[in-house]
């Protein structure tokens, strides 16, 4: 089992075939732009021009995409999509955070054709793939989970198997809609203290020193004072995984207010040109 695919090589992807790289794995690549994968290619990547060629050959095929979009283009197009290029025994991986519509729309299409397929969303940004330290959330079978875990040791620190396919998907717009309400609500509160006249710098200093404010916070504060905005998960993600997890609510008597609320202020971040910026950003509409 030494042929891997990456479907996808953008911040994260890339990240992900350069650790299999190090650690002694064939990797095959598909990126829509070859000139972006160039440093990959370097390192000793096999270059495919459409994802059916990426996946041929491949024992284990990982997709990190961004939307639902491109994974359906990636995985299913009729002509070019992964899902027909697919060994009988490969295991295809879809590490993208997409919706659940979407993830069960793939593992019906592969379901059909016979092969094992794993949704297993990462929890972490660049830094934590640089190191290898990912924690991956996991929704199959046993069994494929098994099959994979000395392969994906190598790109993580821990697995937390969920369940059925799914099951991690979900899991992971949960922990992303609980970190983006956390931004919100801290941007928010520093803006009202900014609007009475307290100085920024003090009320991130205290908040860091008091048992009310999570780990994850500390650092977003941190960043806010440093005006540090760099991309790790841009609002425009941000996003599309409040859209995602709105949608897989539903319609009817289950309302979000909180998760709904929170959800606008990254809209209006967009429509405020700040959706490239880090999640962090959403604080310049208020600071």
């Amino acid at each position: 089992m030494k042929n891997i695919s990456i479907l996808g090589t953008g911040a994260m992807g890339s990240r992900l075939a350069n650790k299999f790289i190090e650690t002694g794995y064939n990797v095959t690549i598909f990126n829509r732009t070859k000139s972006k994968a160039s440093a990959l290619i370097d390192s000793g990547a096999v270059f495919k021009s459409t994802p059916v060629e990426a996946a041929e050959n491949a024992d284990i095929v990982i997709s990190m995409l961004t939307d639902d979009d491109a994974a359906r283009k990636v995985w299913l197009d009729e002509k070019n999509g992964a899902l027909s290029g697919l060994k009988a025994d490969a295991i295809a991986i879809e590490s993208s955070t997409l919706s659940i519509n979407c993830i069960n729309e793939i593992a019906k299409n592969l379901k059909d054709k016979g092969n094992e397929f794993l949704d297993a969303p990462v929890v972490g940004s660049r830094p934590q793939a640089e190191a290898g330290a990912l924690v991956f959330l996991l929704g199959g079978s046993s069994e494929a989970v098994e099959f994979v875990k000395p392969v994906l040791s190598n790109v993580s620190s821990s697995f937390f198997h969920l369940g059925e396919v799914g099951s991690a998907t979900k899991m992971k717009l949960a922990v992303n809609a609980f970190f983006g309400v956390q931004v919100s609500a801290y941007s928010e509160i520093l803006g009202v203290m900014k609007k009475s006249g307290v100085n920024k710098t003090q009320v991130i200093e205290l908040f860091n020193h008091l048992p009310v404010t999570s780990p994850v916070i500390q650092v977003i504060g941190k960043l806010i004072n440093e005006n540090n905005f760099e991309p790790l998960f841009p609002i425009n993600l941000v996003e599309k995984d409040f859209r995602y997890i709105l949608e897989m609510n539903g319609k009817g008597d289950s309302k979000l207010p909180i998760v709904d609320a929170a959800h606008n202020a990254y809209q209006q971040a967009i429509n405020n040109n700040l959706g490239e910026l880090n999640i962090a950003g959403v604080s310049k509409l208020y600071v």
